[in-house]
This record gives C-alpha cells, sequence and structure tokens, in this order.
C-alpha cells in the first residue's frame, strides 16, 4: 500500500499501490522537435473525430463538452453491469475482452506444466468460475481464520490479528504498507495508513441528510443478511454493534482533503514514540507479526488517528472487536464464496450504494481477478498482441517533445524567480518516462495456485505479496517496478521515483490514435502525458524534487505566487454544480485540476512545436486548433449513474469528466481566440481571473 502513488489520471481505488531508469534525461529544445508524423506511416491521415458524438443545438462557447459529446450522452445508456460508460471505461471493457481471450486460449490447452505460469493463469480462473465447488464449500475457506478471531484472549491477541489480517488480504483498522521514504528516496520505509471503514467515506457515517441515513440503514440490514447467510449468531445485534464500531473509527479518521495532504501525513517515529503515543496497542506484537519489529522508525500517516484509535481500542471490549474482524473477514472474501453471499454483496456495495443494476458477469470478474493476482504474466502476452514497437516509438517522441514544451513554458514563467526555474527545469530533466510495459518482469514462480481453492488462491497470493513487500527494506530502490499492469487503462506519476508511467492499455484511441494526424493525439494522450508531468507541479508533487525527495526547493515568494492560482483554481471549481444540492469539491480536486490545466496547455505548446513553423492542415474542416480542443475533450466524454457520481465527488481526488474539459479549457487563451469566446459566454472568464500554471 503506497500512498505516494499521486498521479493517477483516472480514479480507481488506489490503496496500496516504484521504476526504472532514473538517470538525467536530455531536455530537447523545442525548435529541434520532430513533427510525430514523420515517424509514422507515410499515408493520409484522420481527423480522429467521431462526429456522430456532437450535438450542434449547443454553441461550443458555453458548453464545449455538452458540444463534441452532447448526443452521445442523449443516447448512450449505461449498461446495468456498470455505473458508468465512455471513453476510460469502455477501453477497459475493450482491455477485459482482450485479456480474456488470452486466458481462455491458455485454459483451453492441454497437459499444462505444473507450477507455470500458464497453468497458473488457467487454475485461478477456473477457480473462480467453478460456482459449484464454491456454492458446496460456504465458508469453509474462512473457517480457520474465524476460528482464530474466536480464540483471541486479550487485547493483544486482537492487535496481532490485525497484522495478520492485512497479511492475507482481511480488513484490519490500520493499513501497514511499505514504500519509498518521501524525504529520503534512497530508502524504503515503513508506513501506517488511517482504515477500517466499509462505507466509503467517514462523512457516511454522520451526515444526517436523508441519503447518507437510507444508506447507515440498508448498511446494517446488509450486515445482518450476511450474518445470516453465514450462519453467524446474533445477526440483528452484532450488525448494530459493527455500524456503532465503525462510527466511532470514523471519528478518528482524517477527512479526504487532510488525506492528501503530503506534509501533514509524513511523522516518521521511533517505535517508542509511537507507543508513548498509543499506549494501549501492542505495537511490538504487532509488527513483529507484520514481520518488521527491527525497522528503526515507522512513519505515521494520521497520528491524531492513532491516538484516537487507541482510545477506541480501550473502550470496546474484546468481543466487540472480535465481531468486527468476523465482518471483515466475511464481507472482504464474500464475492469468492458462495452465490448467496456474493449476490448480497453485490446488492449493497454496487446497487445500494453505487446503483449499479446488475452483478458484472462472472468471467468479467475472473479476469479481473486474474489481472489483479497474476496481472504480469498476462501482461506478457498482451503486450505482444496489442502494443506495436512503432506506438511505443511515436509515444516517446511525443514524452519528449511534451518535455521540451514544458520546459519552456517553464522558462517563460513571469511569476517565478530564476532560483526556482532551475530547480524546476532539473526535476524536469529527471523525469523518467514508463511507456507500455515493464523492463522487468514481476516473478511468480513461488506461488502455489489450484482450480479448487479460489480463497486459498487469494490468500496465498497476499502473502506472498507481503513477503515481497518485506524484502524491499533489505534491498536498494526497486527502480523496475510498476504498480500498473499494461493491460490497465490509466497512467500515474509517481513523486518518490519522479516517474510518469503509461501502461499500454490506455495507448489507442480516443487517446492515442495511430492512424490520426497530430492534433487529436496532442489533444488527447499528449493531454494525458502533460497531465501526468503537471502533477510534478501542482500542489503536492511541487513538494517533491528531482530526486524524490520532499522538501522546500521553492523561493517563499514563488510559493505563494503558486499558493494564490491554487487558490483561485479551488474557487472556480467549487462553483462547479454537479447536481443541484452538489458541488465538486476544489480543495479535493484540485491536484488533479492543476494536471489537467497543465497537461492540456503543455500539450498545446507541444504541438504548435510539432508542426515546425507550417500551418496546420484543414482537415475535415476544421482546423489544427480545433481538432487539439476537441481531441482533448472527446477523451473526457463519460456518463455515470448518479449514486456512484455522488460517491465520487465525497471521495475522488478528481473532478468529473464534464468539468475536467471545461475547468481546463475555460482558462486558456487559444480556446477563447479558436472558438471566440467573450463575455456573455457561459464559459467566459474574465482575463484576469483565468489561471495560468504553466
Amino acid at each position: 500500500m503506497n500512498k505516494a502513488l499521486v498521479g493517477g489520471l483516472c480514479a480507481s481505488l488506489i490503496l496500496g499501490l516504484t521504476a526504472c531508469n532514473n538517470e538525467e534525461a536530455e531536455v530537447k529544445a523545442p525548435e529541434t522537435a520532430k513533427t510525430d508524423t514523420a515517424i509514422a506511416v507515410e499515408k493520409a491521415l484522420s481527423s480522429g473525430i467521431d462526429f456522430k458524438n456532437f450535438d450542434k443545438s449547443i454553441r461550443p462557447q458555453d458548453d464545449f463538452y455538452s458540444y463534441v459529446n452532447g448526443t452521445w450522452l442523449k443516447n448512450t445508456v449505461i449498461p446495468g453491469d456498470r455505473t458508468s460508460t465512455g471513453a476510460f471505461y469502455d477501453l477497459r471493457e475493450k482491455s477485459r475482452d482482450d485479456v480474456k481471450a488470452i486466458i481462455e486460449e491458455v485454459a483451453a490447452t492441454p497437459n499444462l506444466v505444473a507450477g507455470s505460469d500458464e497453468q497458473k493463469v488457467a487454475d485461478l480462473y477456473r477457480s473462480f468460475m467453478d460456482t459449484d465447488t464454491l456454492n458446496k464449500l460456504g465458508t469453509k475457506p474462512i473457517q480457520s481464520e474465524l476460528d482464530k478471531i474466536a480464540a483471541l484472549k486479550t487485547k493483544g491477541d486482537l492487535v496481532n490479528y490485525f497484522a495478520h489480517s492485512q497479511i492475507i488480504g482481511g480488513g484490519t483498522p490500520l493499513a501497514f504498507y511499505i514504500g519509498v521514504d518521501a524525504k529520503d528516496s534512497s530508502r524504503y520505509a515503513t508506513h501506517i495508513w488511517q482504515y477500517g471503514l466499509s462505507l466509503p467515506e467517514k462523512d457516511y457515517y454522520f451526515n444526517d441528510s436523508e441519503r447518507f441515513v437510507n444508506i447507515r440503514k440498508a448498511y446494517v440490514e446488509h450486515i445482518e443478511k450476511m450474518f445470516t447467510l453465514a450462519g453467524f449468531d446474533k445477526p440483528k445485534a452484532s450488525a448494530e454493534q459493527i455500524l456503532a464500531l465503525e462510527t466511532a473509527i470514523a471519528g478518528k479518521h482524517w477527512d479526504v482533503v487532510e488525506t492528501r495532504d503530503s506534509t501533514k501525513t509524513y511523522n516518521k517515529m521511533t517505535i517508542e514514540e509511537l507507543s508513548a503515543m498509543a499506549p494501549d496497542i501492542d505495537w511490538n506484537g504487532y509488527l513483529t507479526t507484520l514481520g518488521v519489529a527491527k525497522q528503526p522508525d515507522i512513519i505515521i500517516n494520521q497520528p491524531s488517528f492513532i491516538e484516537g484509535f487507541n482510545e477506541v481500542l480501550k473502550a470496546n471490549d474484546l468481543a466487540a472487536w472480535q465481531t468486527y474482524m468476523k465482518w471483515q473477514l466475511l464481507t472482504h472474501f464474500a464475492g469468492e464464496m458462495t452465490a448467496e453471499l456474493d449476490n448480497e454483496n453485490f446488492e449493497f456495495f454496487s446497487k445500494t450504494l453505487n446503483g449499479q443494476e446488475e452483478q458484472q458477469p462472472r468471467w468479467k470478474r475472473g479476469v479481473s481477478t486474474v489481472n489483479s493476482v497474476l496481472g504480469e504474466v498476462v501482461g506478457k502476452v498482451y503486450v505482444k498482441r496489442h502494443f506495436t514497437p512503432e506506438a511505443k516509438t511515436r509515444m516517446q517522441a511525443l514524452v519528449e517533445n511534451l518535455r521540451g514544451a514544458y520546459g519552456e513554458s517553464i522558462d517563460g514563467l513571469t511569476w517565478m524567480s530564476a532560483d526556482t526555474k532551475v530547480a524546476a527545469r532539473d526535476k524536469l530533466a529527471k523525469f523518467d518516462p514508463k511507456i507500455g510495459y515493464p523492463d522487468r518482469w514481476e516473478d511468480y514462480d513461488k506461488l502455489t495456485i489450484k482450480a479448487d481453492d479460489l480463497i486459498g488462491n487469494n490468500i496465498r497470493a497476499n502473502e506472498l505479496g507481503h513477503e515481497k513487500e518485506l524484502e524491499k527494506l533489505a534491498g536498494p530502490i526497486r527502480k523496475w517496478e510498476w504498480h500498473m499492469t499494461p493491460q490497465t487503462v490509466n497512467a500515474y506519476y509517481n513523486p518518490t521515483m519522479n516517474e510518469i508511467v503509461f501502461p499500454a492499455a490506455i495507448l489507442q484511441p480516443p487517446f492515442f490514435n495511430m492512424e490520426a494526424d497530430d492534433a487529436v493525439n496532442y489533444g488527447g494522450i499528449g493531454a494525458v502525458i502533460g497531465h501526468e508531468m503537471g502533477h510534478g507541479f501542482d500542489d503536492q508533487g511541487a513538494k517533491f524534487d528531482g530526486e524524490g525527495n520532499m522538501r522546500d526547493w521553492w523561493t517563499e515568494n514563488d510559493l505563494t505566487e503558486f499558493a494564490a492560482r491554487g487558490k483561485a483554481l479551488v474557487e472556480q471549481y467549487n462553483g462547479y454544480a454537479v447536481f443541484d444540492d452538489l458541488h465538486v469539491n476544489g480543495e479535493l480536486t484540485l491536484g488533479e485540476n492543476i494536471g489537467d490545466l497543465s497537461g492540456v496547455t503543455i500539450a498545446y505548446k507541444a504541438y504548435q512545436h510539432s508542426l515546425n513553423g507550417k500551418e496546420a492542415p484543414v482537415i475535415d474542416g476544421l482546423t489544427g486548433d480545433e481538432r487539439f480542443f476537441i481531441g482533448f475533450t472527446q477523451i473526457w466524454r463519460a456518463k455515470m449513474k448518479e449514486e456512484s457520481m455522488r460517491n465520487r465527488v465525497a471521495t475522488d481526488p478528481h473532478s468529473p469528466a464534464k468539468f475536467r474539459s471545461l475547468g481546463a479549457l475555460s482558462n486558456m487563451p487559444q480556446f477563447y481566440s479558436t472558438y471566440d469566446v467573450k463575455e456573455g459566454d457561459a464559459m467566459y472568464i474574465a482575463p484576469e481571473k483565468r489561471v495560468k500554471i504553466c
């Protein structure tokens, strides 16, 4: 679990989350950047624009997002087994189909060698798809863990079990992880993060509006049903007790804005200091169970949570905690047991909480399990089939053109001093881009997979994962390691590695189109590249230098000026209404909004450089600038269930897709000139109030 990974492009749950060549990269001067079409196949390129999605009854100056995507938004129905659809989500479905074909081909191969990667892929998938066996087993696969919980005699035993539960993939109030030390990027450090809630965020336990009251009521009913199906004692009383205990834990949690503050969450302590802060927690036993008792220090991300949790631990008797841990075990493994438990788990977490109408076909969830456990095994084959050397070459050229444009932008900032520019340039030069797939693949030799033991497979995978994490503490930083598989449709920036990472699966239309003109590719994948680079200079990434160390490298005046721009962006996004009663949280989304604005700004500059002073061709009646802005906006095409959207706004550091487009473009002078945006138009922001980051 690496909370340092701040720059995911598209929101997913990132609870657990390093790198290749960290040598200083030469920044190309803009005038030497080559047009990407020069390395593409010599042929007529398309515009890359999907015109059938447009709604030309909407003025682009008022709502460019709906102008580009409006007909699609009106006509598209979200599939019953999903809570959202759109550019990102459709590519994820395609990636899942591609991985399914690989898995089924492997599974159909006779006489697979025991212990081989192929055998593991085939049998892991079979273990998930064999519902007859899962129904016959019932709760037997977790019985040994239930027995351990029942056998706990003391609070010390309980705390040790918290550690054990995390190792096997169960629930725990304390989330332990190993990650690069944010203030010494040459070493790995141990960390603890707040955890232990089943609802999305602390406000779900305290908000008295009708929606949240109904969610809590449904949650208690869900726990009661799950306990009944599992044959546990006192289901109703247990459900109420679990909500009460989770509410007490939630009361000590930091909110989502506080938890994204890299400075506040860096609190290095000795074990003695930790024990003094929370004396009723058996830290020696906890850390011994985790295998890290000999570490000289530990980074506590939310100290007041640890202090508060100490009080919650004391205030609740052992029996209440045993009930809570039974629930944590049951809910974490519910999707891997009987159809009844699986369906009830779906009914609350997917249907009630997120508005998903139908359970996904089992094969989809089976593919997700294989991706989760054996992702790089499948990834090797995926790359051979779906990612060409030509695509990687073109992406490398795009990255370097964006890097050159970013450097020019830094040089031209009127609000940044020369000293800060030198440090910013140094950091930019040291960005480590990773494209497509790892240079070194993950080793699964020690993992045992059985066709009739789904939960056992997952527990063994979690145990091996923990073992591999522990190995990091004794060795050098693993710069070769990736935190997303090649078949993942996403991208990320990792500040402690100063790396930008683009898996193969995102390098497809509408983000990256080998058949399309440069304009739409710069608007699409170019803005994605710029977005991840922008995270290196957002409100949190800017705290880290080129070596990945969190330190002050800004002058005081520059930092004040930067903070003022951030404040203006917060106010802009706070004004966006998602629903009549719900606005975007500008503080929570600030880092991603900076990434979006920086990304499209730098991508536009890089696109202009790619033309080498020539006029862009008109294609399909559109100028190059028009294709660029449309290319940017069509990648954010998305539609989401209201329930899911409300959860996202409460917890996700990314703004809803519509405002990722509108918010960034409303600050770009080039957009104003391209579409003649004037005062009175809905997207108009007065020049003195537009935010310029880079």
